[in-house]
């Protein structure tokens, strides 16, 4: 079982019982209790749950009396630590840091790199398509580049993306819906992976926050990594688009496995060691032109 589908299971257990004990957890996850305390770990520094004695609870039932400031700045602390992208340096891998989130008016810096990645990837959508993006600035920027592709189709749980696309009147949008997670501006959670299921497009354009020859695309928030799941499920060509900052950098939670990436894009700064060993995992790198 991969750890955000333990995480998310451990976190559905804990909210359909109120409290759940570590013994508890390990015997309906089918894990041991170690591998339970260092999930729980993480998913209480998120603010998803809150440790007790011997186990733990969900914030609302252990604080059923809290008032809205407090769920305020819980729900704050959760967002502030999410999806944190990965700084610029070396090949070696590396611990992100977090950024301003992007603006809800979208007034994203530019950024020459991240452009001309996305451009690159345009140039591959083929009108009349279908194409699923995920969230992300560079994603976002896509977007803005697909809006004059006739009659294209275009998947999203992305906010930023939808917003992109608004006045795009041949492009038909389909935005699925969920779980808000402000921190990336886009939906997740269970009811956004029921809402893929069935769906289908050409490519899936993905942008996470690390990719490696080892573990593929990785991302830091349990919950949209299953989604980004969903989200390749429902596509048969996987495009990764990640700057240089990105490549030989890897997060906590696995979106795409090596082997399910179709094709990487990149610019000419990202760490040549590390595409290679891409390009022998059968992964296509191509390199977009700044």
């Amino acid at each position: 079982m991969l750890i955000a589908q333990r995480r998310r299971h451990i976190l559905e257990e804990v909210r359909g019982r109120g409290y759940a004990t570590f013994r508890e957890l390990a015997t309906a996850i089918g894990t041991s209790e170690s591998t339970v305390r260092r999930d729980l770990r993480s998913m209480v520094a998120d603010g998803l749950l809150v440790l007790t004695r011997g186990g733990v609870g969900t914030p609302e039932s252990l604080h059923p009396l809290g008032g809205p400031a407090d769920r305020a700045a819980g729900a704050d602390r959760r967002d502030r630590a999410d999806d944190d992208p990965v700084p610029a340096g070396g090949g070696h891998r590396r611990a992100p840091t977090n950024p301003p989130p992007m603006s809800s008016g979208f007034d994203v810096q530019s950024d020459p790199v991240r452009e001309a990645i996305a451009a690159h990837a345009a140039a591959m959508v083929e009108p009349g398509s279908a194409v699923l993006l995920g969230p992300g600035r560079t994603t976002y920027e896509l977007a803005r580049r697909l809006a004059h592709v006739p009659r294209l189709t275009v998947v999203t749980n992305s906010v930023p993306v939808t917003l992109a696309l608004l006045d795009a009147a041949q492009v038909e949008v389909v935005m699925v819906g969920g779980t808000l997670r402000r921190s990336i501006q886009a939906f997740v959670g269970p009811l956004t992976e029921q809402s893929l299921h069935g769906l289908r497009g050409a490519q899936v354009f993905l942008s996470g926050d690390g990719v490696t020859s080892e573990r593929g695309l990785t991302t830091h928030n349990v919950f949209a990594a299953a989604t980004d799941q969903s989200l390749v499920a429902a596509g048969r060509r996987v495009v990764v688009l990640a700057d240089h900052t990105k490549v030989g950098a890897e997060a906590m939670c696995q979106t795409v496995a090596t082997e399910r990436i179709d094709v990487l894009i990149t610019d000419a700064r990202a760490d040549a060691s590390e595409l290679a060993l891409m390009a022998a995992a059968a992964v296509d790198v191509q390199v977009a032109a700044v």
